[in-house]
């Protein structure tokens, strides 16, 4: 089962599950989340369904490639970070 996370200045704003499901894709990892706290899904999505722009998500310690059709694919042990990227000095 792939392992789903959110960094603690996300849970600031909404609530953020952490999962275990099976997902084949990042995205059917998100879907699920979603599922849990529908409202998180505008924290972590545009209208187009594209991840936010101020949004990374790591898989197994990788960058996400696909931030537009989250097609990265995920391993039965995968571990998914999902941040919002900091600004500021």
């Amino acid at each position: 089962m792939a392992h789903l996370e959110f960094t603690a200045q996300l849970h600031r704003y909404v609530d953020t599950p952490v999962l275990d499901c099976d997902a084949d894709r990042l995205g059917d990892a998100l879907a699920r989340a979603f599922e849990v706290n529908p409202r998180l899904r505008g924290y972590i999505l545009d209208e187009q369904g594209h991840l936010r722009t101020h949004v990374a998500v790591f898989i197994d310690g990788q960058k996400a490639r696909d931030r537009q059709g989250l097609s990265d694919p995920l391993g039965p042990r995968s571990q998914v970070y999902v941040l919002q990227a900091l600004s500021g000095g």
